[in-house]
């Protein structure tokens, strides 16, 4: 069966304060896509998050959420912005924090449903987080903040998952249970990941997408990973093996960008 389109961005420029980020986007995102986003620091990747997201306008071009505008589409959206140290620094609980997610689905000033609760232990639960639900989130450690940001994204039973660097707090042993959880969310719902592992997303992704400044390459993951081989001059053994793809000289994607 053909896969809807859910989002659809076509020639999309984005500039701050005059400097181009993004320019000339174009790429589509299907139903159960799970897709990989990496690209140098700068390069624009969390950018393109908050383009789908509504929370940016672009200067020219278009973006199709779930085929309306995003500020209209994001409530199907589940989002996980980069987590700072700094982030709910004060006393909330694990259960407060996950029931954030349950904010659009709700009329203000209702009260949170016994549904809301259920739904929120249950995401608690797949990031094994549940016997934490009364714990004060700022006597967590970054690794189990990191997975309640992780449950407030899903309590809002998206169709679309955009998480941006979700592990970058989380230790080597639960990343792994991580990424098995996607993979098996991506069977009902579709997912976009900005990373900068690629031996992970070699494993788990899909499809791959490398930005900076513009889409390079968008497809699967087998071929798009000999696609960046190529682009950045660069042996596949070695970004498979943990360089960071924000260490590709500058000097190679002006190189790209004049081919």
């Amino acid at each position: 069966m053909k896969k809807r389109t859910i989002v659809k961005l076509q020639d999309v420029f984005f500039s701050y304060d005059e400097a181009p980020v993004l320019e000339n986007v174009s790429f589509e995102i299907k139903e159960q896509d799970f897709l990989g986003i990496i690209g140098p620091n700068g390069g624009g990747k969390s950018t393109l998050l908050k383009l789908i997201l509504g929370l940016l306008k672009p200067d020219s071009g278009t973006i199709k959420v779930f085929d309306t505008s995003p500020k209209k589409g994001r409530k199907s959206i589940g989002y996980m912005p980069q987590i700072f140290k700094s982030d709910f620094d004060f006393p909330i609980s694990v259960m407060e924090v996950t029931l954030m997610g349950r904010l659009g689905k709700k009329s203000l000033g209702r009260k949170y449903s016994q549904e809301d609760i259920d739904i929120c232990l249950d995401v608690l639960e797949k990031v094994d987080m549940k016997d934490y639900k009364d714990r004060q989130i700022n006597n967590l450690s970054g690794g189990q903040r990191q997975r309640i940001f992780i449950a407030r994204a899903l309590a809002t039973e998206p169709k679309l998952l955009l998480l941006d660097e979700p592990v970058s707090s989380i230790d080597q042993k639960w990343q792994q249970s991580f990424y098995e959880l996607l993979h098996k969310l991506s069977e009902k719902l579709a997912i976009v990941l900005v990373s900068h592992d690629i031996g992970v997303i070699s494993t788990y992704i899909d499809k791959i997408a490398c930005v900076s400044g513009s889409i390079y390459y968008h497809g699967s993951t087998k071929d798009g990973l000999s696609k960046i081989s190529e682009m950045y001059q660069c042996p596949i053994e070695l970004l498979v093996h943990g360089v960071p793809h924000s260490s590709i000289p500058h000097r190679l994607l002006e190189s790209r960008k004049d081919d």
